[in-house]
Order: C-alpha cells, then sequence, then structure tokens
C-alpha cells in the first residue's frame, strides 16, 4: 500500500505505528493495545484477527537504504516474544499467537506500509 502520508524524523516510530494501526484495522485486526511493556520488552501493537492474537513488531524508517523489516533479528524476535508471554499471563489469555511485521518506508513523498504475516516463529535463547 502507498499513501503520501510523511513521516517525520523524531516521530518516525510513533507515527509508523498510528499508520500500522490504521492499515490493520482496514484489513479487519481489531487493534487490542499499543506499546504493551513486560519487564524490560515491548510489543508495539498487539491486536485480534480471526482466531489469532496477533504481536506486532512495526519498524519505520525515512530513506532507509535497507528494508525496516531486517531490523528484526533474532535477538528482537525473542524480545517480542518474552512480551507475549507476558501480556498473555497478565491477561489470562489462551489464544493461539501469531507474530506479524509492518515495515513502513517513507522516501521521496512516498510511504509504503508492507505487512509480513506471520512473519517469524520465536526461537528462544538463553
Amino acid at each position: 500500500m502507498k499513501t503520501d502520508n510523511p513521516l517525520h524524523n523524531q516521530q518516525t516510530g510513533k507515527d509508523g505505528e498510528s499508520l500500522a494501526a490504521s492499515f490493520l484495522e482496514k484489513k479487519g485486526f481489531k487493534v487490542l493495545d499499543r506499546n504493551f511493556i513486560s519487564g524490560k520488552y515491548e510489543i508495539d501493537l498487539i491486536c485480534e484477527f480471526k482466531q489469532y492474537l496477533v504481536f506486532v513488531e512495526v519498524k519505520a524508517r525515512n530513506n532507509a537504504k535497507l528494508e525496516p523489516e531486517f531490523a528484526v533479528n533474532k535477538a528482537k524476535q525473542t524480545h517480542i516474544a518474552r512480551a507475549a508471554e507476558g501480556y498473555m499471563r497478565f491477561k489470562k489469555l489462551n489464544k493461539e499467537a501469531r507474530f506479524d511485521i509492518i515495515a513502513i518506508n517513507h522516501a521521496n513523498g512516498i510511504t509504503e506500509i508492507t505487512h509480513f504475516a506471520d512473519a517469524f516463529y520465536p526461537i528462544y535463547y538463553k
């Protein structure tokens, strides 16, 4: 999806999360929470979609040379999974979890939003 909604340097993360939430809502997702923190770990967006509880990492960049989604490395995936476990315990939920990435890149006045559904399966490291 392309839009002409610009992202500003200082607000790139917050603006990206708002764009991602709106994008997902248009696709039928219900946004339950934003910026949930469990210990030292954070999840950008938590949504319901069909039978899934979807934990979404949003990566937004201005004029990125590398695709933003590549910033979600194995360590980041582990952190998201740990926060997801904390969320499910805190909310006493027992739903099937899914991990998505929303990559947002703003360059030359155009914002591109890419949704990677079921983007990763967390592996825990000691």
